[in-house]
């Protein structure tokens, strides 16, 4: 058992050094200055997974705009003033009392970063990509989740023509809250599949911060 409670910080890969080796290249030879990049940077750094909470939130108190969301994730974020680009596409994929979704990318990390922002270290792991695919209610478990039995794990593979996000249930003693107070609640996890909002008390805000630690290779 690998304690998910940690950080994203890992050992810095083998790709982030070919990344800044070929960054260091192309502004050395002019192709693109470090302003240019220190402001697309700034740009997906504005990209957080409260878009993708404001969304859920929403879709939770308006049944009218949850029907819309599952129907066009790109019309109905831009109702609410969350522009999508025009690819990839996005999909949000509503869980039940029967079916949980679980999104992972086994080809490398694709992400819905328009919505949720940077993805974390432990989704373009090795280690998840391929044991989410092969075993997931054992990678569930190892994030705190346990499903039962009677609810079906369903495993949606990221393209990069096609991402997902998942529309958690709303959970239970939720009722009175506001759309800004069930927003607090919806964690990046529970919009990857590997969490699920929970109202832990009165006056609680919610699940703990959605921080992960490195999901273990088997």
């Amino acid at each position: 058992m690998t304690d998910h409670t940690g950080t994203d910080k890992a050992p810095v890969s083998p790709y982030a050094f070919r990344i800044r080796a070929v960054r260091d290249l192309l502004i050395e030879r002019g192709l693109i200055t470090q302003e240019e990049l220190d402001t697309a940077r700034e740009r997906i750094d504005r990209r957080t997974p409260a878009l993708g909470a404001r969304l859920i939130a929403r879709a939770w108190v308006d049944p009218g705009f949850r029907e819309r969301l599952l129907a066009d994730a790109h019309a109905a974020a831009a109702e609410v003033g969350i522009p999508l680009p025009r690819a990839p596409r996005t999909t949000v994929l509503a869980n039940t009392e029967d079916t949980h979704h679980l999104i992972v990318c086994t080809l490398c990390s694709c992400y819905p970063r328009a919505l949720l922002g940077r993805p974390p270290d432990w989704y373009k792991s090795l280690a998840y990509r391929s044991r989410a695919v092969r075993e997931p209610r054992a990678v569930l478990r190892e994030f705190g989740l346990d499903l039962g039995d009677r609810v079906a794990v369903r495993v949606v593979d990221s393209t990069a023509d096609h991402r997902y996000v998942v529309m958690p249930l709303r959970p239970s003693g939720a009722d009175g809250l506001d759309e800004d107070e069930l927003a607090a609640l919806i964690t990046r996890d529970a919009m990857i599949g590997a969490g699920v909002p929970v109202r832990t008390g009165p006056g609680e805000r919610g699940c703990p911060p959605h921080q992960r630690g490195q999901v273990p290779d088997r």
